[in-house]
């Protein structure tokens, strides 16, 4: 039980942490247009080391069962 809920837990985390980052580089490129290339390459990165940190969450609880 306790394992399902710090996956579900991983999940939502992730969910709310890489919208926090969609949202955060929008505001960025409104601000300053001319950097949007180089916004959007840190977003996917950050994004992507969210997501692995995630996914390593939920391997760790699913083999915690």
């Amino acid at each position: 039980m306790g394992a399902a809920l710090g996956a579900g837990l991983a999940a939502v985390g992730a969910g709310i942490g890489i919208g926090n980052i969609g949202s955060s580089a929008m505001k960025a490129i409104a601000r300053q247009p001319e950097e949007t290339n180089k916004i959007r390459m840190n977003m996917f990165i950050v994004a992507a080391l969210v997501e692995g940190v995630a996914l390593f969450a939920i391997v760790l609880c699913l083999l915690a069962l």
